[in-house]
């Protein structure tokens, strides 16, 4: 099965992660470990929210 493009998120939650995403690499601290660094914690977060959206649409 293809990957889809939004992977079941709303716009709104794909928007806000990009403005998030840009903020943490503009504004966001230099140099952390990977478990306090916020862009991958901003992906762990995301990941899960995929996870979750496609074991809905699977109805598992």
């Amino acid at each position: 099965m293809g990957k889809s493009r939004n992977e079941g998120l709303s716009v709104g939650y794909r928007i806000g992660y990009g403005v998030k995403y840009v903020g943490w690499h503009l504004f966001g601290p230099a140099q952390l470990t990977e478990a306090d660094d916020p862009h991958m914690r901003l992906k762990r977060q995301r990941a899960a929210k995929v996870e979750a959206a496609r074991a809905a649409r699977l109805g598992a």
